[in-house]
């Protein structure tokens, strides 16, 4: 399977090492103790908490001078084609592809399960620390793939989207409070992020996730606007519906951390 060809799901034995350094980066997102534990050979990390802005909105992006310098130290350029996973299912992946939608970079790659399913596979790690060629990209910013508070706020009674919140069931329904106000975000749909992974199978997609989210009335012909707490659960909803072939998703990523904590924000309970 060559590099133009890759699929935005990639099942872990499929994927063919070593890989072209020049062509493709291979992006861990585990915790740092896992990378130095073990990981998939020829992946560079990247810390989970550099794809995140600081308090008290840590959903947001990151400066741009920090995404800068990320992706240069990644070795960033507009043909390279990102391999990522993390050890927790697609959290962290999901968000750093959000990253790559937000700098308008369309080549990337996800692998189904993450660390979780290569091993369950029974593939081979390494303890080598790898790194990348380092670049000095040029990054265009944009907003197409985020929604802002404003915006949710002036729109909330739009049919034509679903606001999916990826929280658990107690932060939703308040009887978990993590802000200055518990609740929901009027009108949004419950579907809490491990629902949608297969624990049996390596934290793989469920294989009946579209048919899960259809029931709950998360569609392909609406707008999808998924948050959590600080967009980093979301992160694993917002890949997910990309990878259902949902046209039109979008994260709110100021999340409950900002919702919640805004004076004038309605919730419901």
């Amino acid at each position: 399977m060559t590099i133009a060809h890759l699929p935005l799901l990639i099942e872990p034995e499929a994927l063919e090492l070593p890989i072209d350094q020049q062509r493709c980066r291979l992006v861990d997102l585990s915790s740092t103790a896992q990378y130095l534990a073990g990981h998939i050979p020829g992946a560079v990390h990247i810390a989970p908490t550099r794809t995140a802005a600081p308090a008290p909105r840590p959903g947001l992006l990151p400066s741009e001078a920090e995404l800068h310098s990320m992706f240069s130290e990644l070795g960033h350029h507009d043909e390279l084609h990102y391999i990522v996973y993390d050890d927790e299912g697609g959290g962290w992946a999901g968000r750093f592809i959000w990253l790559l939608d937000s700098i308008g970079h369309p080549h990337y790659s996800y692998i189904n399960g993450g660390l979780k399913a290569w091993q369950q596979a029974g593939l081979e790690l390494e303890q080598e620390q790898n790194k990348a060629s380092p670049s000095q990209p040029t990054l265009s910013f944009n907003n197409h793939h985020t929604i802002d508070l404003d915006s949710l706020l002036a729109d909330l009674k739009n049919p034509q989207q679903v606001i999916w919140d990826a929280r658990s069931p107690q932060e939703f329904c308040g009887a978990k409070v993590v802000a200055a106000k518990g609740g929901h975000i009027p009108g949004a749909v419950n579907f809490e992020w491990t629902a949608g992974m297969d624990s049996e199978r390596g934290l793989r997609l469920r294989s009946d996730l579209a048919e899960q989210l259809r029931a709950l009335g998360i569609t392909s012909d609406k707008t999808i606007i998924t948050h959590c707490q600080t967009h980093h659960r979301s992160g694993f909803t917002y890949l997910a519906a990309k990878v259902l072939g949902y046209p039109n998703v979008k994260a709110y990523a100021g999340s409950w951390s900002e919702w919640g904590n805004h004076p004038d924000t309605p919730v419901e309970l």
